[in-house]
């Protein structure tokens, strides 16, 4: 009558198999994610490249500038100036190609702008600092005006509603005026290019000879696409230039064995978290160290995919939210023994207790992952890599201790390995 008769091969197979593949996986997507030699050998059987978790510059290292807007005669630095001058420098970042260049508004004048693990920092320092340039080109390669020829523009909706879609309305100043007039006139049907530091960022064709120096660029556009649009055409005239108040190299050095100590610490942590479960909960505690590398691969994936850059805030929010994921573990392990206690089966305990728990894991999450927000909407720089790591990490922890522990401790039920309460810790008689 020993537990051996109850133990049934076909599930205890699966139950092996799903651990393993578990397990398996988890180890997989970590080298991906940390861009290990093996991970890098894996994508190149994929023929994928540049896949893995995007580090932020406190790890990887790079270029670190803050500029500051100056006026220029009679005009004032305002919020508009200053996000027409970020919207130029990322569109000249991104031609450097960049991996997740961080370029914000710091207080009403100046601008922080991040660029991680860049090959030719005085190369974009050089095109950072540049002055923009916007500029009217006729289909004969000729300069008809320039960005500071125009006086006003904005993405708007007709009021009477004949024309279906946004467009940009374009106010020129008396000279551009009489330019765009001779222009309108000379190349009729023709396309003119708009060029903003040396890309076409529009090429409307003249439908009409406009003398009056208001003029249309109309497409099936949406709002947010006239609007970026028309951001684009007023950062060709700045009304401020920028004086260069920090510009600093950060080598990778320092971040990267920063970064591998904390891979250290939480491997460490990690591994006193398994050897506490399996103390406490024994063949329970095994289940749920499962779970845990798979939470793992949530998290570790879900950053890898999504466009997030981890930073050293954020490694700590994720070896944080491990704690968590344990912590609903413990919740749930330790309400299966009250209702073992309380002399119910192995079964109606386990059923009961993942019931009575959801709702304390429910509630101790939601109020987590409100933190996480306010904190993300509320900060920037590093503390926003601290947010969105610990968000992620509570989701997926709430997943796996819910979802996937209860999912393996149903199989190993009905394969026979949990037929008594000091599977879970709790003495029997």
């Amino acid at each position: 009558m020993g537990l051996k008769q109850k133990i049934k091969p076909g599930r205890l197979l699966s139950f092996v198999i799903i651990c393993i593949l578990l397990a398996g996986t988890a180890f997989l997507v970590m080298q991906i994610a940390l861009g290990t030699d093996l991970g890098k050998k894996m994508l190149a059987w994929t023929g994928k490249e540049n896949i893995g978790i995007k580090r932020g510059l406190d790890i990887a290292g790079g270029l670190y500038v803050l500029l500051e807007a100056v006026e220029t005669g009679d005009a004032e630095v305002d919020a508009d100036a200053i996000e027409r001058t970020a919207a130029v420098i990322r569109m000249r970042v991104d031609e450097l190609g960049v991996a997740e260049p961080v370029i914000v508004p710091q207080g009403e004048k100046r601008i922080r702008i991040e660029l991680p693990d860049i090959e030719n920092p005085e190369q974009a320092r050089e095109i950072i600092g540049r002055t923009a340039r916007l500029s009217f080109v006729g289909p004969d390669g000729e300069e008809i005006l320039t960005g500071a020829n125009l006086r006003r523009v904005q993405a708007m909706r007709d009021p009477s509603g004949r024309e279906p879609y946004p467009f940009i309305s374009l106010e020129f100043d008396e000279e551009g005026t009489r330019k765009f007039a001779e222009a309108t006139g000379k190349f009729l049907r023709q396309p003119i290019a708009i060029i903003l530091d040396d890309e076409a960022i529009s090429v409307p064709v003249v439908q009409n000879v406009i003398t009056d120096g208001q003029a249309r660029i109309t497409g099936e556009f949406t709002f947010e696409e006239a609007a970026n649009l028309a951001l684009l055409l007023r950062s060709g005239s700045l009304p401020v230039e920028l004086r260069e108040l920090e510009s600093r190299l950060v080598g990778p050095t320092l971040g990267q064995e920063t970064m591998k100590i904390s891979i250290y610490a939480g491997a460490a942590g990690l591994a006193a978290v398994l050897l506490f479960m399996l103390l406490f909960y024994r063949f329970a505690g095994f289940i749920s160290g499962v779970a845990l590398l798979f939470y793992l691969t949530l998290v570790l994936g879900t950053l890898t995919l999504l466009p997030t850059t981890l930073t050293l805030p954020g490694i700590a929010g994720l070896i944080l939210s491990i704690g968590m994921a344990v912590d609903a573990n413990v919740i749930i392990f330790e309400r299966i023994k009250e209702e073992l206690r309380a002399g119910r089966t192995v079964r109606n305990a386990m059923e009961s207790g993942f019931r009575h728990a959801f709702r304390t894991i429910l509630d101790s999450n939601v109020t987590t992952i409100i933190a996480t927000i306010v904190l993300f909407a509320l900060a920037s720089g590093p503390v926003r890599g601290f947010a969105v790591t610990l968000f992620i990490g509570v989701i997926c922890s709430m997943f796996t201790a819910v979802t996937l522990t209860r999912s393996l401790m149903r199989l190993a039920y009905q394969a026979g390995l949990m037929q008594s309460g000091r599977y879970v810790g709790v003495k029997t008689a």
